[in-house]
């Protein structure tokens, strides 16, 4: 009989510290969240709340690292049912992908580009993985930049997706077989139930003078959207509370706890951008308008808050 339900974090999924507290609280099956998840779902499948019954979304704070994460996760089996029936992927994929305009291909092309000037040698040399591919659009744009790319993803309709594109797609299991140069997760570390033994796995595969890059919705100001609790407000909103979306973004990172995981995986930040700035007369006037300039400053701190896309190497290199 299959088990639907929640898998219990006792420490923090980050830095496994056990110095932590509770934030918030408040079931999963009854308004406030249930009104979110409702309207949230609605678009591209539906919640069934069934599964949902007496179930808490529980926030906790790693008073070490700073992360707040979601104390239960759901299951391998209510994770399978969340991302291949309640997300719909033929409506996602309506929905998303098909509405993807010129501004979100060329930042890829403008990230893909600086990453090959940061290592300077010939794209054919380099070898690339995406881990949580999604459709495979960074791999299908590190190819035509002359990259060796491969991607690593759970749903079955965007790996074949992926695959009539040309994309090499491996498994999870195989990763730790292979070398890469430059490791991409865009938006993957939130939706982990286990982000540092993912993080230290996926570091395996990294070759001794390659970069992982990381990027995760930025929570450091979440505890002041928790105070207004409004579940109705827009995502990229001053109130949103997409970094912590319930079921999904299981995990809430701010910049502390992003280095604070690097580190217990063994990495240090780089920053890559520096020699792409110095090269800035190597590239034509298209290459360095807006694209650009907009991936760039996703890497600057925001606020108070230190960005959540940042480039990590082995600690020996770094050194």
């Amino acid at each position: 009989m299959t088990e639907y339900g929640f898998d219990r974090r006792h420490e923090c999924p980050a830095c496994t510290s056990r110095n932590t507290e509770q934030v918030y609280s408040s079931p999963l099956g009854e308004p406030p969240v249930s009104d979110y998840l409702r309207d949230f779902y609605a678009p591209q499948g539906g919640v069934e709340f069934d599964y949902l019954k007496g179930a808490d979304l529980i926030l906790d704070e790693c008073l070490d690292c700073g992360l707040i994460y979601q104390r239960l996760v759901p299951n391998q089996q209510l994770a399978k049912l969340l991302y291949e029936k309640w997300i719909d992927p033929s409506k996602a994929f309506q929905l998303y992908h098909l509405n993807k305009g010129i501004d979100y291909y060329a930042e890829l092309a403008a990230e893909i580009a600086m990453v090959i000037r940061f290592f300077g040698r010939n794209p054919n040399e380099l070898t690339c993985l995406d881990f949580g591919m999604g459709w495979g659009d960074w791999c299908k744009m590190a190819q035509a930049h002359g990259c060796e790319a491969q991607g690593v993803e759970l749903c079955r309709d965007q790996i074949e997706y992926a695959k009539r594109f040309g994309v090499g797609v491996i498994d999870h299991s195989d990763i730790a077989h292979c070398e890469f140069d430059f490791i991409n997760t865009e938006q993957v570390f939130e939706h982990i139930a286990d982000p540092l033994r993912t993080l230290k796995y996926l570091c395996r595969a990294l070759k001794s003078l390659g970069i992982i890059k990381i990027s995760v919705p930025n929570g450091w100001d979440i505890k002041r959207r928790l105070r207004k609790m409004d579940w109705t407000a827009p995502k990229d909103s001053y109130y949103s509370l997409n970094p912590v979306s319930p079921l999904e973004h299981v995990n809430c990172f701010n910049h502390h706890s992003l280095l604070n995981m690097a580190r217990a995986a063994g990495l240090v930040q780089i920053n890559i951008s520096p020699n792409v700035n110095k090269r800035l007369l190597d590239w034509t006037l298209k290459e360095i308008l807006r694209p650009y300039y907009r991936r760039l400053n996703r890497l600057r701190p925001v606020g108070r808050a230190g960005s959540t896309c940042l480039f990590f190497t082995h600690e020996k290199r770094g050194r």
